[in-house]
Order: structure tokens, then C-alpha cells, then sequence
């Protein structure tokens, strides 16, 4: 019988990428997620809530593996715990955990909840994988969109973000193989400031807009002007450029080219959009 893995938040941005390559790895997949979903072959979901720490034992028991993606702009370490705690009780044999580049190091409070959630992975009894991650360009996208409305940009903020695809693939590597403790950070082939981001979105869009600088307050300044929230050395750079992605989205269609704006209106996974900007 094949070895099943549980994904928490397996129904989210990265969670859809993932399950399918676990799945073509030949292992089960067990989907935890609030709402539950539709099985297919070697895919069963299961209802449970990370936070609440609802639905974890029946969720946790037989999986040999557990990969956590699941998260929420507040209460992210509380939901580590109720994980860590359910995969001790499960015998678990390996955990997961998809952290944020800079986890500690930015005074924002997502960044400093992934922190915590790092300690109490690493302090546990579970044999663990833990992989910091740069900004997603699909929840970075809204982001920018707005900014580009707004003609306004973070000054002193650099980011280097990274596709999707390129994380999942990251993800289901480390899944599928034993415990490694603290691996590589994960960040995509640039790093570009906020200003960057906004100007090359514009031009995707055919439009040649001023972008003025917004300054942050003190500590979030010093943070971001010295680097703490990029990636670390060694440093694992993956996928295609910013404007690999933007030539690629729907920001190029008809609909949105007489309509920029109307991305703003798309559902953007507020948790971790945020959780992604502090990274």
C-alpha cells in the first residue's frame, strides 16, 4: 500500500500545484481543508481546521508524511501547534513547513508569527523539513495592481519574487524525500523593488505612468533597506522573471487591457498576500 501524505491547505494557491505531483509520485493524497473538496483517484479530502485544531487526529492518523501549507494572516503559529501536536500523537514521520524569507528578521506581525511557527516545529519530536519562500507572483499581482492605480510604491523595498510552479516542484521534492532540517531558501531569479514590480506591470499593460515613493516608518524602513527580508545564503533561485509571469496573466487579455484595473476585483488569499509582503 502507497505511503499517504497529508497536505494541510491542500485547496490553496500552492496546495492545487502541489497535490498533483504528489499524486504523480504514485504516493496517496489526503487533502486537509476547511471546506473539504471533490476526490479523484489517489486524491481523498478530508474537513478540518488547523486553527481551531478541529478534525487533526482523524486528518493526521496513517499519513507518514505531512506537508503544511495551510495559513491565515493571524493565528499562524497557533495552527503550528495544533499540527505539531497532532502529528506527535499521529507518529508522524516527517513535517513540512513552507515558512516565508526573512521569518523573524521584518517587524511584521505574519512574519513574526512564521517565526514562531519555525521554533515550534524545530522544538518538537516530528522529524521536520523547513523551507522559507519568497513572494508569489499571483498574490503579488493584486498588490502591485493597486499600487499602479495609486501610482505608489513601497521606497526602500525589495523583493524577489518567484513562480508558483516553481515552488510546488520545490515542495513535492522535499515531501518525497526524508527529513533535512533547514533547507535553501527558495526565491525567484531577481530582485526587484517595488517601484520595478509597478513599472513593469504598466508596460505589460502598454501604459507609461510616474511611480512616486512611499516611505514606511522607522523600523520597517531599517528592515527592508538592509536586506533582512530576502532570502539567505545558500539561496535556491527557481522560475521564470516578473515579466515572464505578467506576459503570461490575464493582466495581456483583451479584458484587462481596456480594464487594468479590474484584477483589484479578483479574491487575493488576504493572509497571504500579506504573509508574502512581509517575507
Amino acid at each position: 500500500m502507497n505511503e499517504t501524505i497529508l497536505v494541510t491547505g491542500g485547496t490553496g494557491v500552492i496546495g492545487r500545484r502541489v497535490v498533483p505531483l504528489l499524486g504523480a509520485a504514485g504516493r496517496e493524497v489526503r487533502v486537509l481543508s476547511r471546506r473539504g473538496g471533490t476526490d479523484a483517484p489517489g486524491v481523498h479530502h478530508v474537513v478540518g481546521d488547523t486553527l481551531r485544531g478541529e478534525g487533526l487526529d482523524a486528518a493526521f492518523g496513517g499519513a507518514s508524511t505531512v506537508l503544511h501549507l495551510a495559513g491565515a494572516a493571524k493565528g499562524d503559529d497557533v495552527a503550528a501547534r495544533h499540527v505539531i501536536e497532532a502529528a506527535e500523537r499521529a507518529g508522524t514521520g516527517h513535517l513540512v513547513l513552507i515558512s516565508v524569507t526573512g521569518a523573524g528578521a521584518v517587524p511584521i506581525g505574519y512574519v513574526r508569527m512564521k517565526a514562531a511557527s519555525e521554533r515550534i516545529v524545530h522544538e518538537s519530536a516530528v522529524p521536520y523539513t523547513i523551507i522559507r519562500v519568497a513572494q508569489l507572483h499571483s498574490l503579488l499581482l493584486p498588490v502591485v495592481a493597486k499600487l499602479a492605480v495609486m501610482r505608489l510604491a513601497p521606497a526602500d523595498v525589495r523583493l524577489e519574487p518567484i513562480d508558483g510552479d516553481a515552488v510546488a516542484a520545490r515542495l513535492a521534492e522535499l515531501t518525497l524525500n526524508p527529513p533535512a532540517g533547514r533547507v535553501a531558501d527558495l526565491a525567484g531569479p531577481e530582485i526587484l523593488s517595488f517601484a520595478d514590480l509597478v513599472k513593469q506591470y504598466n508596460a505589460t499593460l502598454g501604459r507609461h505612468r510616474r511611480v512616486l515613493g512611499m516611505p514606511l516608518p522607522g523600523a520597517l524602513r531599517r528592515a527592508y533597506r538592509s536586506g533582512a527580508n530576502l532570502a539567505g545564503d545558500p539561496v535556491d533561485r527557481r522560475g521564470g522573471t516578473w515579466r515572464d509571469f505578467l506576459a503570461g496573466s490575464e493582466v495581456c487579455t483583451n479584458r484587462h487591457a481596456s480594464d487594468p484595473e479590474s484584477v483589484l476585483d479578483r479574491p487575493s488569499g488576504r493572509g497571504q498576500v500579506e504573509g508574502n509582503l512581509g517575507g
